[in-house]
């Protein structure tokens, strides 16, 4: 017979907390400090006494950088867009040659010269043509109701 006392009882849930009780261990303390949000505005640094200062920078300190990071004499000379033609036998240059006419082209033609779809040639004439080589480009309907583009004459 087993004599229950208080040191027994004691020693009894010790063992048994050992053994394999379900105990979370113990959390190790985190060795990095305290993250910052991102975008959070940061604080003050304290001001160090013992520590000497260096000597002050201009206040133009990043336009100064960036004049020593540049090279005075540049081997390479500035680039300047130009608009480009495109290749001759190009579905491109067929689109200009059809819209360079007196009469222009309608979307139709185009398309079947081409072989693109309606959305294809639009976004071509106002992209390319109009954007990038900067060539004015008139449109309107005829009595049909069919699109005609051409190049405007100044």
């Amino acid at each position: 017979m087993t004599i229950h006392t208080e040191s027994n009882i004691a020693a009894t849930h010790a063992t048994a907390a050992a053994q394999g009780a379900n105990v979370a261990p113990e959390k190790a303390p985190s060795k990095k400090g305290a993250n910052q949000k991102k975008r959070a505005p940061k604080g003050q640094k304290s001001a160090k006494a013992a520590t000497p200062k260096k000597a002050a920078a201009p206040k133009n300190a990043a336009l100064a950088k960036k004049e020593a990071k540049a090279p005075k004499n540049s081997t390479k000379p500035a680039r300047t867009k130009e608009a480009s033609a495109p290749r001759a036998e190009s579905k491109g240059a067929k689109i200009l040659g059809l819209i360079g006419r007196a009469k222009g082209a309608t979307l139709a033609e185009i398309m079947t010269a081409t072989d693109w779809q309606a959305h294809s040639v639009r976004g071509f004439i106002s992209g390319v043509v109009g954007k990038k080589m900067a060539l004015a480009v008139e449109s309107h309907k005829n009595d049909a109701g069919e699109r005609t583009y051409r190049i405007a004459t100044k």
